[in-house]
């Protein structure tokens, strides 16, 4: 039997020894070397630990100045990011977080931070989930393997106007990785309001082999009523007008179902967070300042990936109810976060929108 090399670990082979070597990256131990963790002479916790000294947890965290971007962390060699956990200050939609794979030039991850870890509305929402935790009160992990081959760096700039404070570790080992394993992407897209009959566009681009691993949607709704009657539809491998899989409706697809709606006596919309799926939040109106309800829902697709061979595009409709009847195509904010495994090169991204663009009105 060939040496298990590390990857993709699970409860059935947990228990098989390895060749590969555990690093972790942090403000204790900047390139996470063998032996460098807690040697920092200055840094954030400098002045509380001056009675302590060398080892007193003297670099904890940092603090990244307005405009400026700062490398979390740069890896050469081989290998796979197992787990990232943040802890971002500010806004979050303020924070891009990007990922390179093997030196390249075009990152194959590109989010606002709050929205990659499935809390775009700039508030914290409890989720439970295989790929993806948030814990009280900021605390966003990530268990998405990233696999690279040659090296990968991960970056986050502060749009904002403020410094922000941020506590992190990567945690990486250095193994073989198979030639059969993909490289992991994250795409970001926001669109307010959508265009009446318009359709979003949740992916679009893809070129090359891959499968597609999950959805984070952040909706905000423009309008009364029931707003999820729309479709989402994955056009595989040259469908053009029609495509190879078409959902039944938004809730349908984020493994809901009938609006979410437990009735108004149980109070209405119904958060939930499972492994695979959720409605981690549900921001309800307050009838003075506050008026449209906004929702953050994420489907993983790990147990049924979706599969495709040389292109993808995914879209969803947004639809609600008028009278008669009849549907009603929605004019709502909506933003929204795509993740996928596919071989390099990555195509570049559409330009990530300005900082007002992002803001969450």
């Amino acid at each position: 039997m060939a040496p298990f090399n590390g990857l993709g670990m699970h409860l059935g082979n947990l228990s098989r020894l390895s060749p590969a070597k555990t690093r972790s990256i942090s403000p204790e131990n900047f390139d996470g070397a063998k032996g460098g963790g807690g040697r920092a002479t200055e840094g954030t916790g400098a002045m509380a630990a001056r009675d302590l000294g060398v080892g007193w947890k003297i670099s904890p965290s940092i603090r990244i100045a307005p405009g400026e971007t700062r490398d979390l962390a740069v890896i050469e060699g081989s290998g796979a990011i197992q787990h990232i956990w943040l802890t971002p200050t500010g806004s979050w939609r303020s924070s891009i977080l990007r990922i390179y794979w093997d030196g390249a030039d075009t990152p194959a991850v590109e989010c606002p931070v709050g929205d990659f870890f499935a809390c775009g509305w700039g508030r914290y929402a409890q989720v439970s989930s295989l790929a993806v935790c948030v814990n009280p009160g900021s605390a966003f992990n990530c268990y998405w393997e990233m696999p690279f081959r040659h090296g990968a760096r991960v970056t986050l700039t502060n749009r904002a106007d403020e410094p922000m404070t941020l506590y992190y570790q990567i945690t990486y080992a250095e193994t073989s990785v198979p030639a059969d394993a993909a490289y992991f992407h994250a795409q970001f897209r926001r669109v307010n309001p959508l265009p009446y009959q318009g359709v979003y566009t949740i992916l679009d681009g893809v070129q090359g082999r891959g499968h597609y691993v999950g959805t984070y949607m952040a909706w905000g709704v423009n309008s009364a009523g029931w707003w999820g009657e729309g479709e989402i539809k994955f056009f595989l491998d040259g469908d053009d007008e029609f495509p190879t899989i078409c959902g039944t409706g938004t809730e349908d697809y984020f493994c809901g179902s009938y609006n979410f709606d437990v009735g108004k006596e149980q109070g209405g919309y119904r958060e939930f967070t499972t492994p695979y799926a959720g409605l981690a939040q549900v921001i309800r109106p307050d009838g003075l300042y506050a008026s449209q309800t906004r929702f953050g829902m994420y489907r993983w697709h790990i147990a049924d990936p979706i599969r495709f061979e040389r292109d993808l595009r995914v879209t969803i409709q947004a639809l609600g109810w008028r009278s008669g009847g009849r549907y009603l195509p929605l004019q709502d904010d909506i933003a929204s976060v795509a993740y996928w495994y596919q071989a390099l090169p990555t195509a570049p991204f559409p330009p990530l929108p300005d900082r007002d663009a992002l803001e969450i009105i």
